[in-house]
């Protein structure tokens, strides 16, 4: 397999199966890889610490359902300011509110684009009116509610 190469990260075909499996279940044994690919698991752990080192890899974690919190509503959030100074003041408001799960720099007719995870309906409208419409700098803004998703992966390696 040729390697992918760019001026940060190297990996091979090993590395790409490490990653495959790891993708899929993070919690799968170490060991359990090793005898699929057939390599070591020490040989593994050095190959991981070296895609950590490189900054391929970010970390790992476990993802909540949120819905099993009763957190249903999905919405995207595109933020007018009314100038583009306005912009670092408005993120750090956007961070101390807990339901913001991203935030965005963006290219057209917003400012900034925000995903925001809510209860219910009344729990988003909360959320806009109360503290995101309330930020310094905030002119208007346009939501977008998820109905469902329907895909959600990571970039292929």
């Amino acid at each position: 397999m040729a390697k992918y190469d760019n001026e940060n990260v190297k990996i091979d075909g090993i590395d790409k199966k490490i990653l495959r499996f790891l993708m899929e279940d993070a919690r799968k044994p170490i060991l359990e890889i090793a005898r699929s690919i057939g390599i070591s698991g020490a040989a593994i752990h050095q190959r991981l610490r070296k895609l950590e080192a490189s900054g391929l890899l970010s970390g790992s974690k476990f993802i909540i359902n949120p819905k099993a919190l009763g957190y249903s509503t999905m919405a995207y959030i595109g933020i007018f300011l009314d100038k583009a100074m306005s912009n670092p003041k408005a993120v750090k408001a956007l961070e101390k509110i807990p339901e913001v799960l991203e935030c965005h720099y963006t290219t057209g007719n917003w400012s900034i684009l925000i995903k925001v995870l809510c209860r219910d309906n009344e729990h988003l409208m909360q959320v806009l009116n109360k503290e995101i419409q309330q930020i310094e700098g905030v002119s208007r803004t346009e939501t977008f509610i998820s109905l469902a998703q329907q895909i959600d992966r990571q970039i292929q390696i």
